[in-house]
């Protein structure tokens, strides 16, 4: 088993807005961690399902714990230092990590509807344009 060095960050690859964030977030942090598509990931190398990559946004530590959602994003900007770090520090305090929560939650149910979105961001993975349905 190989042996993680750096933390990946793992999306949704077939969302168009998960895709735009991440394009953004790769041009304006500096970023120390991988950076891969669930579709393309080993996830149970990573701990972790197809079901939950799906859900969220997830954070996998070298050490193999897994953040998810607002954390995620919380343990994102927190690596990215500086002023990053600082705002993804709030993140992870109550009261603003419940408010980050909630909408975190709300954006990412309502993908499909943000910019960047496709009405294929909110169907589940199998039901997208090109996934193979089960017999």
């Amino acid at each position: 088993m190989r042996t993680r060095t750096r933390p990946v960050l793992v999306y949704d690859g077939d969302c168009a807005f998960c895709t735009t964030s991440v394009n953004f977030i790769e041009r304006r942090l500096p970023l120390s961690c991988s950076i891969t598509p669930w579709q393309f990931a080993d996830l149970h190398s990573l701990g972790t399902a197809q079901q939950r990559a799906e859900y969220e946004l997830l954070w996998v530590t070298p050490t193999g714990t897994v953040y998810g959602g607002a954390q995620a994003v919380a343990k994102l900007l927190l690596g990215a230092g500086k002023g990053w770090a600082l705002l993804g520090a709030l993140l992870t305090l109550p009261p603003v990590r419940w408010v980050a929560h909630g909408a975190y939650r709300l954006i990412a149910n309502n993908r499909g509807r943000m910019p960047g979105g496709t009405p294929a961001c909110a169907l589940p993975a199998n039901r997208r344009p090109g996934q193979q349905l089960p017999d």
